[in-house]
């Protein structure tokens, strides 16, 4: 026998559980552009057949309104040789010992069926992408369906849709983007047709995630490299020598710019002037000198030297120059080193000095723990780890960040693989509260071992070569086969915190700061960066109840400023798009609706109700997508907040009895009368 359950995203489900040991969502409200997910797990209980027989195939149906925006994938474990650093960790970990983890999204089989292993739980993640266009109360229903089309078993998720949308907000964050790996994984040359390819495709997943800064590797990324060691050459900026002099193209960098802007990023954050842990030397940079290409600076290279400083100040100068002429200059961040401390503060500061006239007036930002180097100025935005961040709070530091990595174990937020997804979701709410400008991780896809000495496949070595990095510290995504970025169950809880300080804010416009922070405290006790919740309940409870006071102080549209909304579209032309064509079925409650006429909506235009205003095509005998006609009538619901409009081919009239006949399969339920155009 099939037994299912559908829980939050919150929950993490290993195969050897049991589905008891989870917690029914049977409700849940969301913003109306928002995208959540949930999920559905899934164990057959019977006596165990033989090995070969223990696969049951079955597939999925989804009904109800949002059917239409929702994806399934399937929930795949990981193999972790090290969770958590032994003896380096708290007690608000899932497990701490080596084994399966489940962490990959990976979309189902081509023919849509899902294995269900037979004594063991299984895991399907819904994920439901809202566009505004719906609002209200929305039942989904979800299906497990046998090889005949038989249900199995069926699930029901109560989703109220608040009339009001996630804002955006000014908050900058970024993985580090490694195009390195992507180039070392797909075994493709960097500046390819299918290199750029891949790039584009993993920033889009990014962008899609909530990172809107890319790290813009001007010349090889310098970070987590060998003494002595390179990695792959990626240097989006060509450097020409001759008679000692230096140039620069940039029809790669401009190439990078174009696909970031087609995907929605918004800053770049160049590459490190200096190596990592010291900013002692040069990153590496290659170059064209008297026509031959080869490397000038490296390891090699004295970073405050003779010649890496006039090299770095007439690149910056010339860089900025060509940003501006873009109009791109303000988008740029900069770094001078990566973690550096209080033994190498001296040769920061010398490096710091090679370029801080140029670079006045411009963010200069860098993961760092100490504030000294805050306090001497040799950083405009520190970016302190997140158990580290209590002085620069002290400080009132103005647009600070954080950052975590792998030594986070303890108290703080953070994304390892062992790590519950609560652990990880609740940083949303620390943003939120201490006002911070941005979060920094150094690893959105880094397939690389510790120090780049080799490259490795994440899907069977999830710790940078085993045993250097907790699993889930160096990738937050995985490489599909086609070159599109898997994500993983991580990237995804990390995203609903943003979403969660986005709902913050929202409700802080509405109802003051102050009163949000209560909402939130109430379930989460004092928010620090040093308390995260201990179960995923009180991390729900204070978003649903941000929802509701959403929900209670968002204006609402009055029934005459809604009439005339609709009234303005009488007699005009108008394009719909058509969700509901001719032989759609719907299903809401005991309702079973038969469309045999095209059914749409006005895009981008709200009702009163908070939803797109619906329309209904008549005169087109077709199943269309989109339709450009004219607005014939408005049917008025005097029992209900919502009337429709009747659009027809422009020149083809209809009276008022054939309009009625027409919308009477579904107008039958409501009290009604047809104000006909009279243009």
């Amino acid at each position: 026998m099939i037994k299912t359950r559908l829980i939050s995203s919150l929950e993490k489900c290993f195969p050897d559980q049991q589905i008891n040991d989870f917690k029914e969502l049977s409700k849940l409200s969301v913003l109306k552009n928002e995208t959540f997910s949930f999920q559905l797990i899934v164990t057959e209980d019977g006596i165990p057949e033989p090995a070969r027989h223990r696969c049951l195939n079955t597939k999925i149906e989804l009904s109800g309104e949002l059917a239409k925006f929702a994806t399934v994938r399937n929930v795949e474990c990981i193999a972790s040789a090290m969770p958590c650093y032994p003896g380096d960790h708290d007690d608000n970990f899932l497990r701490t010992e080596p084994g399966l983890f489940p962490d990959l999204l990976k979309p189902l089989r081509a023919d849509g069926r899902l294995p269900i292993i037979k004594g063991y739980l299984s895991a399907f993640w819904i994920t439901v992408e809202l566009d505004g266009s719906i609002v209200g109360d929305e039942e989904f229903s979800v299906r497990i369906l046998d090889t005949e089309s038989n249900v199995l078993s069926e699930d029901v998720l109560n989703v109220k849709i608040i009339g009001a949308e996630l804002p955006e907000v000014d908050f900058k964050v970024t993985q580090w983007f490694h195009p390195d790996c992507l180039a070392n994984y797909y075994h493709c040359k960097v500046f390819s047709s299918e290199w750029w390819r891949i790039v584009e495709s993993f920033m889009k997943t990014a962008v899609k995630n909530g990172i809107n800064m890319i790290l813009t590797p001007v010349f090889t990324s310098p970070l987590d490299t060998a003494v002595g060691g390179e990695r792959l050459t990626v240097q989006l900026v060509d450097v020409t020598v001759e008679n000692g002099k230096y140039s620069f193209g940039y029809k790669n960098l401009d190439r990078w710019i174009r696909i970031c802007d087609r995907v929605g990023v918004k800053y770049f954050e160049i590459s490190h002037f200096f190596t990592q842990w010291g900013a002692a030397h040069a990153p590496k940079v290659m170059a064209t000198v008297d026509g031959e290409y080869k490397k000038i600076f490296g390891w090699e290279t004295d970073a405050t030297g003779e010649e890496y400083p006039v090299f770095l100040r007439s690149f910056i100068k010339d860089f900025l120059d060509h940003m501006k002429a873009r109009g791109d200059d303000k988008r740029c961040f900069f770094h001078i080193s990566d973690e550096p401390n209080m033994k190498n503060i001296d040769q920061y500061t010398k490096s710091r000095n090679v370029v801080k006239d140029l670079l006045e007036g411009y963010t200069v930002m860098d993961a760092l723990s100490n504030i000294e180097f805050y306090k001497n100025g040799l950083v405009t935005t520190p970016i302190p780890a997140n158990n580290h961040i209590e002085p620069f709070l002290e400080a009132k530091v103005e647009g600070l960040w954080t950052y975590y990595c792998c030594t986070q174990a303890k108290e703080v937020s953070n994304r390892f693989f062992a790590m519950p997804s609560w652990r990880t979701r609740c940083i949303g709410t620390q943003f939120f509260k201490y006002n911070l400008a941005g979060f920094l991780q150094w690893g959105y896809n880094f397939y690389n071992t510790a120090l780049s000495i080799e490259t490795l496949d994440p899907y069977l070595d999830s710790t940078g070569g085993k045993y250097h990095f907790p699993s889930g510290d160096s990738y937050s995504v995985y490489p599909a086969p086609d070159g599109t970025a898997y994500e993983s169950i991580r990237i995804v809880a990390f995203h609903e915190g943003l979403s969660d300080r986005r709902a913050c804010e929202l409700c802080a416009s509405l109802i003051g700061k102050e009163k949000t922070v209560a909402i939130l405290e109430k379930h989460l006790g004092n928010i620090t960066f040093r308390n995260c919740p201990q179960s995923a309940a009180p991390l729900l409870a204070a978003r649903e109840e941000i929802n509701a006071a959403i929900d209670e102080n968002t204006p609402k549209m009055t029934a005459e400023e809604r009439k005339a909304i609709e009234r303005s579209y009488l007699g005009k032309k108008a394009t719909i798009k058509i969700d509901r064509p001719i032989g759609y079925v719907h299903k809401k409650g005991e309702k079973v609706l038969n469309y045999p006429i095209n059914y749409g909506y006005l895009p981008e235009v709200i009702g009163g109700d908070g939803e797109n205003i619906d329309v209904y095509l008549l005169g087109v005998n077709e199943i269309v997508d989109t339709y450009k006609g004219k607005i014939i009538a408005i049917v008025h619901r005097e029992n209900d907040s919502e009337d429709k409009l009747v659009m027809a081919p422009v020149g083809m009239k209809f009276t008022e009895q054939e309009i009625a006949d027409a919308v009477e399969f579904q107008e039958k339920y409501y009290k009604t009368y047809i104000e006909l155009s009279k243009k």
